[in-house]
Protein backbone atom coordinates (compact mmCIF):
# COMPACT_ATOMS: atom_id res chain seq x y z
CA UNK A 1 0.00 0.00 0.00
CA UNK A 2 3.36 2.04 -0.04
CA UNK A 3 1.72 3.84 -3.34
CA UNK A 4 -1.44 5.16 -1.76
CA UNK A 5 0.12 8.06 0.23
CA UNK A 6 -0.95 9.77 3.84
CA UNK A 7 -2.25 13.66 3.53
CA UNK A 8 -5.42 15.49 2.38
CA UNK A 9 -6.61 15.07 -1.12
CA UNK A 10 -7.44 18.41 -3.20
CA UNK A 11 -10.63 19.71 -3.46
CA UNK A 12 -12.02 17.61 -6.43
CA UNK A 13 -13.89 14.86 -6.19
CA UNK A 14 -12.67 12.43 -3.28
CA UNK A 15 -14.05 9.19 -4.89
CA UNK A 16 -12.68 10.08 -8.31
CA UNK A 17 -8.70 10.36 -6.50
CA UNK A 18 -9.56 7.65 -4.16
CA UNK A 19 -9.98 5.46 -7.21
CA UNK A 20 -6.81 6.43 -9.45
CA UNK A 21 -4.78 6.03 -6.08
CA UNK A 22 -6.09 2.14 -5.73
CA UNK A 23 -5.89 1.79 -9.23
CA UNK A 24 -2.72 2.80 -9.94
CA UNK A 25 -1.21 0.58 -6.86
CA UNK A 26 -3.12 -2.30 -8.85
CA UNK A 27 -1.45 -1.94 -11.81
CA UNK A 28 1.39 -1.38 -10.59
CA UNK A 29 1.72 -4.29 -8.58
CA UNK A 30 1.56 -2.80 -5.05
CA UNK A 31 -1.64 -4.11 -4.06
CA UNK A 32 -1.39 -7.86 -6.14
CA UNK A 33 -3.64 -10.03 -7.37
CA UNK A 34 -5.81 -11.88 -4.39
CA UNK A 35 -4.56 -9.12 -1.81
CA UNK A 36 -7.58 -7.46 0.32
CA UNK A 37 -8.48 -3.69 -0.23
CA UNK A 38 -9.11 -2.73 3.10
CA UNK A 39 -11.32 0.20 2.58
CA UNK A 40 -10.68 1.77 6.63
CA UNK A 41 -7.03 1.66 5.87
CA UNK A 42 -6.89 2.96 2.48
CA UNK A 43 -9.49 6.23 4.05
CA UNK A 44 -7.16 6.94 6.40
CA UNK A 45 -4.16 7.23 4.31
CA UNK A 46 -5.72 9.48 2.41
CA UNK A 47 -7.32 11.31 4.69
CA UNK A 48 -10.84 10.91 3.72
CA UNK A 49 -14.08 8.85 5.28
CA UNK A 50 -14.86 5.75 3.68
CA UNK A 51 -17.78 6.67 1.59
CA UNK A 52 -15.62 7.71 -1.70
CA UNK A 53 -12.84 4.77 -1.17
CA UNK A 54 -15.95 2.19 -1.26
CA UNK A 55 -17.30 4.51 -4.24
CA UNK A 56 -14.36 4.09 -5.66
CA UNK A 57 -14.01 0.30 -5.16
CA UNK A 58 -17.38 -0.13 -6.46
CA UNK A 59 -16.38 1.64 -9.78
CA UNK A 60 -13.09 -1.06 -9.30
CA UNK A 61 -15.45 -3.94 -9.16
CA UNK A 62 -17.47 -2.72 -12.27
CA UNK A 63 -14.50 -2.89 -14.51
CA UNK A 64 -13.27 -6.45 -13.43
CA UNK A 65 -10.22 -4.97 -11.38
CA UNK A 66 -11.70 -6.27 -7.89
CA UNK A 67 -13.88 -8.51 -6.71
CA UNK A 68 -16.57 -8.44 -4.08
CA UNK A 69 -17.63 -10.99 -1.46
CA UNK A 70 -20.21 -10.41 0.53
CA UNK A 71 -19.55 -10.39 4.58
CA UNK A 72 -15.83 -11.06 3.55
CA UNK A 73 -14.96 -7.42 1.90
CA UNK A 74 -13.06 -6.40 -1.38
CA UNK A 75 -10.24 -8.25 -2.72
CA UNK A 76 -7.80 -7.43 -5.71
CA UNK A 77 -9.38 -9.47 -8.86
CA UNK A 78 -6.84 -12.75 -9.78
CA UNK A 79 -5.17 -13.16 -12.80
CA UNK A 80 -6.59 -15.30 -15.06
CA UNK A 81 -4.92 -17.14 -17.82
CA UNK A 82 -8.39 -17.67 -19.73
CA UNK A 83 -9.24 -13.83 -19.33
CA UNK A 84 -5.97 -12.95 -20.55
CA UNK A 85 -5.96 -14.75 -23.55
CA UNK A 86 -9.36 -13.07 -24.71
CA UNK A 87 -8.40 -9.90 -23.58
CA UNK A 88 -5.40 -10.59 -25.77
CA UNK A 89 -7.37 -11.94 -28.36
CA UNK A 90 -9.84 -9.02 -28.62
CA UNK A 91 -6.43 -6.71 -28.03
CA UNK A 92 -4.87 -8.67 -31.47
CA UNK A 93 -8.14 -7.85 -33.51
CA UNK A 94 -8.56 -4.21 -32.38
CA UNK A 95 -5.19 -3.31 -33.18
CA UNK A 96 -5.23 -5.03 -36.76
CA UNK A 97 -8.27 -2.88 -37.49
CA UNK A 98 -7.07 0.30 -36.16
CA UNK A 99 -3.57 -0.46 -38.13
CA UNK A 100 -5.11 -0.94 -41.54
CA UNK A 101 -7.20 2.37 -41.34
CA UNK A 102 -3.95 4.30 -39.75
CA UNK A 103 -1.77 3.64 -42.93
CA UNK A 104 -4.06 6.00 -44.66
CA UNK A 105 -3.59 8.81 -41.90
CA UNK A 106 -0.02 8.48 -41.50
CA UNK A 107 1.84 11.69 -41.44
CA UNK A 108 4.89 13.77 -40.42
CA UNK A 109 2.85 14.27 -37.18
CA UNK A 110 1.86 11.01 -36.45
CA UNK A 111 5.93 9.54 -36.71
CA UNK A 112 6.57 12.48 -34.68
CA UNK A 113 4.16 11.12 -32.14
CA UNK A 114 4.97 7.52 -31.96
CA UNK A 115 8.64 8.51 -32.29
CA UNK A 116 8.35 10.07 -29.08
CA UNK A 117 6.76 7.40 -27.08
CA UNK A 118 9.05 4.81 -28.64
CA UNK A 119 12.57 7.30 -27.43
CA UNK A 120 10.68 7.25 -23.99
CA UNK A 121 10.57 3.41 -24.22
CA UNK A 122 14.29 3.40 -24.99
CA UNK A 123 15.17 5.86 -21.88
CA UNK A 124 12.85 3.86 -20.19
CA UNK A 125 14.50 0.36 -21.03
CA UNK A 126 18.29 1.89 -20.60
CA UNK A 127 16.98 3.31 -16.79
CA UNK A 128 15.15 -0.02 -16.32
CA UNK A 129 12.17 1.98 -15.46
CA UNK A 130 8.94 -0.31 -15.94
CA UNK A 131 6.10 2.10 -14.58
CA UNK A 132 7.67 4.60 -17.68
CA UNK A 133 8.13 2.10 -20.27
CA UNK A 134 4.42 0.61 -19.38
CA UNK A 135 2.73 4.35 -19.41
CA UNK A 136 4.58 4.80 -23.27
CA UNK A 137 4.04 1.13 -24.54
CA UNK A 138 -0.08 1.88 -23.75
CA UNK A 139 0.44 5.77 -24.89
CA UNK A 140 1.82 4.25 -28.52
CA UNK A 141 -0.83 1.85 -28.97
CA UNK A 142 -3.81 4.53 -27.98
CA UNK A 143 -2.05 6.63 -30.42
CA UNK A 144 -2.38 4.37 -33.26
CA UNK A 145 -5.65 3.21 -32.07
CA UNK A 146 -6.76 7.33 -32.31
CA UNK A 147 -5.15 7.63 -35.49
CA UNK A 148 -7.31 4.96 -37.87
CA UNK A 149 -10.17 8.03 -37.35
CA UNK A 150 -12.59 5.51 -36.63
CA UNK A 151 -14.34 7.34 -33.28
CA UNK A 152 -15.35 3.67 -31.88
CA UNK A 153 -11.99 2.19 -31.26
CA UNK A 154 -10.45 4.15 -29.32
CA UNK A 155 -14.07 4.02 -27.14
CA UNK A 156 -13.07 0.70 -27.21
CA UNK A 157 -9.88 0.46 -26.24
CA UNK A 158 -10.49 2.97 -23.10
CA UNK A 159 -12.75 0.80 -21.57
CA UNK A 160 -10.06 -2.09 -22.00
CA UNK A 161 -7.21 -0.61 -21.10
CA UNK A 162 -7.19 -1.51 -17.10
CA UNK A 163 -8.12 -4.87 -18.32
CA UNK A 164 -4.98 -5.05 -20.72
CA UNK A 165 -2.69 -3.70 -17.90
CA UNK A 166 -4.09 -5.91 -14.76
CA UNK A 167 -4.33 -9.30 -16.93
CA UNK A 168 -0.62 -8.03 -17.92
CA UNK A 169 -1.29 -8.36 -21.95
CA UNK A 170 0.89 -4.75 -22.27
CA UNK A 171 3.92 -4.24 -20.35
CA UNK A 172 3.75 -7.13 -18.42
CA UNK A 173 6.22 -7.40 -15.37
CA UNK A 174 6.97 -10.62 -15.87
CA UNK A 175 8.43 -10.19 -18.99
CA UNK A 176 12.30 -12.07 -19.02
CA UNK A 177 13.22 -10.97 -22.23
CA UNK A 178 15.20 -7.74 -23.37
CA UNK A 179 13.11 -4.15 -22.93
CA UNK A 180 15.46 -2.43 -25.50
CA UNK A 181 14.56 -5.18 -28.14
CA UNK A 182 10.90 -4.38 -27.07
CA UNK A 183 11.30 -0.78 -28.03
CA UNK A 184 12.79 -1.78 -31.33
CA UNK A 185 9.82 -3.72 -31.66
CA UNK A 186 7.70 -0.83 -31.54
CA UNK A 187 10.29 1.12 -34.26
CA UNK A 188 9.34 -1.25 -36.27
CA UNK A 189 5.36 -1.29 -36.03
CA UNK A 190 6.04 2.59 -37.03
CA UNK A 191 7.47 1.96 -40.23
CA UNK A 192 5.07 -0.81 -41.27
CA UNK A 193 2.66 2.32 -40.79
CA UNK A 194 5.10 4.07 -43.19
CA UNK A 195 4.97 1.52 -45.36
CA UNK A 196 1.33 2.39 -47.27
CA UNK A 197 0.64 -1.00 -47.15
CA UNK A 198 -2.40 -1.65 -45.00
CA UNK A 199 -2.26 -5.45 -45.28
CA UNK A 200 1.34 -5.85 -44.01
CA UNK A 201 0.69 -3.11 -40.97
CA UNK A 202 -2.56 -4.73 -39.96
CA UNK A 203 -0.53 -8.53 -39.90
CA UNK A 204 2.46 -6.45 -37.80
CA UNK A 205 0.21 -5.32 -35.39
CA UNK A 206 -1.72 -8.55 -34.83
CA UNK A 207 1.61 -10.28 -34.58
CA UNK A 208 2.40 -8.08 -31.98
CA UNK A 209 -0.39 -7.86 -30.11
CA UNK A 210 -0.54 -11.88 -30.12
CA UNK A 211 3.00 -11.83 -28.89
CA UNK A 212 4.37 -13.81 -32.35
CA UNK A 213 7.81 -11.60 -32.28
CA UNK A 214 10.85 -12.73 -30.79
CA UNK A 215 12.36 -10.12 -28.34
CA UNK A 216 14.26 -12.67 -25.77
CA UNK A 217 11.94 -14.37 -23.93
CA UNK A 218 8.88 -13.00 -25.19
CA UNK A 219 5.70 -12.06 -23.62
CA UNK A 220 3.63 -9.39 -24.86
CA UNK A 221 3.54 -5.64 -24.97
Amino acid sequence: MESISDGELPKVLLSDQAYDRIRSSILDGTLPPGARIVESEIARRLGVSQAPVREAVKRLVHEGLAISMPRRGSYVAEISAEDADDARDVRAMLEEAAARQAVGRFDQEARRVLQAYVDGMRKAAAADDLAAFRAHDMAFHRAVVVLSGNVYLPRLWDAMESSLLSQRVVGDPGFTGSWAEMAEAHQALIETLASGNRGRAAAAFNDHASGLEPYGAARRT
